[in-house]
């Protein structure tokens, strides 16, 4: 039987976090590079969340992991609100044609 220790859950946060960054960069949808975004918070808690059973921090990682549960949601939010206002304006989520707004 396998068992699954820290540098598993490294593995996988790393995977997740690489998959983010090539999504923020290669992608001119504006969802999709805030779904790039949410991997990348998503990887940053299994890193927490990894190291409080590890490391013995206590539910430190956890509190932390949940902070950052809130603060995506927060970020979702206000940043949909904002794609959804562009779109409206422009008819377009491409972020290319986002700085037309500076004239």
């Amino acid at each position: 039987m396998i068992e699954v220790g820290l540098n598993h859950f490294l593995v996988v946060s790393t995977l997740l976090f690489s998959m983010g960054i090539y999504a923020i960069v290669t992608r001119k949808n504006a969802i999709m590079v805030l779904m790039g975004v949410e991997l990348i918070l998503n990887s940053a808690n299994i890193n927490f969340i990894a190291f409080t059973r590890f490391g013995n921090f206590g539910l430190q990682g956890h509190l932390i992991a949940l902070f950052v549960i809130v603060l995506a949601a927060a970020e979702a939010a206000i940043a949909l609100a904002i794609v959804l206002n562009i779109y409206k304006t422009l008819s377009t989520v491409n972020i290319d044609e986002v700085d037309s707004l500076k004239d």
